[in-house]
Formats: structure tokens, sequence, C-alpha cells
């Protein structure tokens, strides 16, 4: 049974929050880039972007990352995956970069994330800013920042819509 658990102003206010924390963590904006994995963090970072743009006046580096290939599930899939575009700004080395992604669940993801933004350089720190944390988490990994923490069983389903255009975002939980 699906259940919207967060409307669009929720998930404004979250990325309002989210934005404050960043800075007020890393004293500013300067040395950041955030990378969205794709494809639910690369809206989401972009939001996130714009956010921090119009609290510190500046223009923060926004990258896209795309983890097909690092995947620890690759050869157990029957489709290949379809490889999305990878664009990384500028040099990630001695930069505090922070990964970002819709949904945190038992944390693969964000490993794959991190092998495959190592293959770019050395950042100085990765953090991690998630919309939704459900638990779950199969490997020790943490978000540095989260919209909402959801309470969820193993086999619920979490669908994030986030709209570019119209604004038309929500998270939906489906309920087995």
């Amino acid at each position: 049974m699906p259940r919207e658990i967060f409307d669009n102003s929720d998930i404004q206010r979250a990325i309002r929050r989210m934005a404050h924390e960043i800075i007020e963590k890393n004293k500013g904006m300067e040395n950041l880039c955030l990378v969205g994995i794709q494809k639910g963090g690369v809206t989401l970072a972009k939001k996130l972007a714009s956010q921090i743009d119009s609290i510190e006046g500046g223009r923060i580096e926004v990258g896209t990352l795309d983890i097909s290939f690092y995947r620890d599930d690759i050869n157990t899939k029957e489709e290949q995956p379809v490889v999305k575009r990878t664009d990384i700004p500028s040099v990630i080395n001695e930069k505090t970069v922070i990964l970002i992604d819709d949904v945190l669940f038992t944390g693969r993801s964000i490993r794959a994330a991190m092998d495959a933004l190592i293959d770019f350089g050395r950042p100085a720190q990765i953090q991690l800013a998630v919309l939704i944390d459900r638990g779950h988490r199969q490997l020790p990994i943490r978000a540095d920042y989260a919209g909402k923490n959801i309470p969820t069983s193993f086999h619920d389903r979490v669908e994030v819509t986030l709209d570019e255009e119209e604004g038309k975002d929500k998270v939906v939980l489906f309920s087995e």
C-alpha cells in the first residue's frame, strides 16, 4: 500500500536544513564540491547546491557520478546496466567531496560510489548527504546529513520523486 511520507514542502525544508548543516560543518563552502550519484542523487545535488549558493552568495561545484560498473551485484543482474553520465568537477584532490544520494539503504551503492570517486583523485574528505535514510545497513556506512530517517521493513520500497522543472517533489513508501 503506497503512502506519501514526505511532500514538496517537507523536502524543501529538509534541503534547506541540510544546506545549513553542510555550511556549518565545513565552515563555509570553500574547497567543497557536491557529487550526485546517478540517477537519484543528481537532482538532489543540484537542489542542495542552489540552496548553498543562495545562503553563501557563491557558486559551489556540482558533479555527477555513475556507479554502474562499481556495483558488487553487476554480475548477478540479468539486465546489463544503462551507463549514465559521469562529470566530476575540476580536480577533487584535497577537496571535501560530498556524495549525494536520494535514499540510503544497505550502503552498497555508497561503497561503489566511493570506489568510483577515488578513480578521479584523492579527496581530503568524503561526506555523505541523503534525503532519506531507511536503515538496514549491510556495510558500516552512515550519512553525515540526512533529510529524514524513516523506519522501514527490509522488503519495503521507498520511491523519491524530485522534479527539477515543476517542483512536484515527494517521497512514497510502498509497504509489503
